[in-house]
């Protein structure tokens, strides 16, 4: 092949190279891209004009895209109820729920990671936030520390799959798919991930039980009144803007562009009155003691409801500082993949991936492993938007025109694609050596768990993760039967 055939597969080596290089990857993505166009332009391979048509690709497809609007909205709701202390509450009661079961401490994590990825999807907010509140406790009470870690590593990535989460919405944009469709798809299969790990943690401290001891009978309410007032304070909040986020969606009642916004207007409320209504009536945060679950103070536990106020003001503030901030590199990180996309495929990327794939011999079936095996690989080295926005706009195309015959209908070859994608992409924030979830606890755990336990813990966790993906893989049906149930 000549030089200017394999253009396209020198864009990949490059863009490989200088993601390395620790610039920021919307640069690095558009500059490869700016750079091998105007290479196709000496090489007569690329017309200079074509790159007229780049501000209405970035414009029509990303700023005035309604279906992306839902991207800020999901982060600030998912930061608000961080900033809020509504999860540390809800993990507080979980303890108290589950402290009957082997590994109840475990188990209340990886529901919470559960509940959590139902509010947020915000992988390294949800790692952090489990990291701070519930590891020392972990410690304190001689748990395991790759036990520890490793549940809360993958518990905290479940954000990623389950819905609301913004790589799906993401996902759905790049492959023309509806959003709605896309978390309907993805339910299930995130909801078996959370069972993998709930039965792998049961099994293992039913069989060694010093792995996680018991969490002492003394501690939290004791009363059938007491343990109800705690799920009233600290569990029915999350559920509930679950069900106004999710259950609009999946209801048909609005967008999730819409649903997206209840969540946002649903975050503030809890947050007013976690950190304004109650601490001014008296109520103070639910903590586990030995006296019991919530009390009701003589005097408000602040200062009043005008000092109450103006701390959620400088939270409100926080979390509007926090959201602009990650979804400005998100939406850089969209603009350089619109660059580096538009290039790859106009110097024939996708000619040449097809021709590669039909000289080898791969067929449909061996393209699908390929695909799962590189996006695994570059797991090791990359976050989940740089694959997405590199890998998915480039192979999506050929995968919807490949024959899987009647293992999957042709018009479900996307969604079920997109699902394994996804259930590959957790498996980038766990594996070393730049698995961000390791990254994002080192730097918030105690100074008692080494890393090397933490890299320890997360194998069980990632061997799951491909266990599900094979599971979806062999079984199209657990990511398809809920969309056609519900389509029907």
């Amino acid at each position: 092949m000549s030089f200017v055939e394999l253009l396209p597969l020198f864009m990949f080596i490059v863009l490989a190279i200088l993601l390395f290089s620790g610039f920021p990857v919307a640069w690095v993505l558009g500059g490869v891209g700016l750079a091998f166009g105007l290479i196709g332009i000496v090489t007569e391979e690329f017309l200079f004009i074509q790159f007229r048509t780049l501000p209405s690709r970035i414009f029509g497809g990303i700023m005035e895209n309604l279906i992306l609007t839902a991207i800020p909205m999901f982060v600030f709701m998912g930061t608000m109820l961080e900033r809020s202390g509504i999860a540390r509450d809800l993990l507080n009661c979980l303890q108290v729920i589950m402290r009957r079961v082997p590994g109840g401490l475990a188990l209340a994590v990886t529901l919470m990671g559960t509940i959590l990825a139902a509010t947020t999807g915000i992988i390294g907010a949800s790692v952090i936030m489990m990291t701070l509140l519930a590891l020392p406790i972990m410690i304190d009470r001689n748990y395991n520390h790759q036990l520890a870690t490793g549940t809360i590593a993958a518990s905290g990535t479940l954000g990623i799959l389950i819905p609301p989460s913004i790589m799906l919405v993401i996902m759905a944009d790049l492959l023309s798919r509806s959003v709605g469709n896309m978390f309907v798809a993805a339910v299930f299969p995130g909801l078996i991930l959370a069972g993998f790990y709930i039965l792998y943690i049961v099994i293992r401290c039913t069989i060694n039980p010093s792995l996680a001891p018991a969490l002492e009978k003394g501690i939290g309410p004791q009363s059938f009144f007491g343990i109800a007032i705690m799920v009233v304070r600290s569990f029915l909040p999350p559920i509930i803007l679950i069900g106004l986020v999710l259950g609009s969606i999946l209801g048909g009642l609005a967008t999730p562009t819409e649903a997206a916004g209840v969540g946002a207007l649903g975050a503030i409320v809890l947050g007013f009155i976690n950190l304004v209504l109650l601490p001014s009536l008296g109520v103070q945060p639910f903590q586990l003691k030995l006296a019991g679950a919530v009390d009701i103070a003589d005097g408000p536990v602040g200062g009043g409801f005008m000092t109450e106020l103006r701390n959620f003001g400088r939270v409100l503030a926080d979390v509007v500082d926090r959201t602009a901030q990650t979804n400005a590199m998100i939406f850089g990180i969209f603009i350089g993949a619109t660059l580096f996309s538009f290039i790859f495929r106009s110097l024939g990327g996708d000619e040449l991936v097809i021709g590669t794939v039909d000289a080898l011999g791969f067929g449909s079936w061996g393209l699908l492993a390929l695909i799962m095996i590189l996006v695994f690989i570059l797991g090791f080295f990359f976050d989940w938007i740089e694959i997405t926005l590199i890998v998915l706009p480039v192979f999506a195309p050929i995968i919807q025109q490949m024959d899987f015959g009647d293992h999957v209908a042709k018009i479900d070859i996307v969604y079920w694609f997109a699902i394994l994608m996804a259930i590959n992409l957790q498996t980038s924030f766990l594996t070393p050596p730049f698995g961000f979830a390791l990254f994002y606890m080192k730097a918030v755990a105690p100074s008692a768990v080494r890393i090397q336990e933490i890299y320890r813990g997360i194998i069980p966790f990632v061997l799951l993760q491909l266990t599900g993906l094979i599971l979806v893989a062999t079984f199209p049906e657990i990511a398809l039967w809920l969309p056609r149930m519900l389509l029907n």
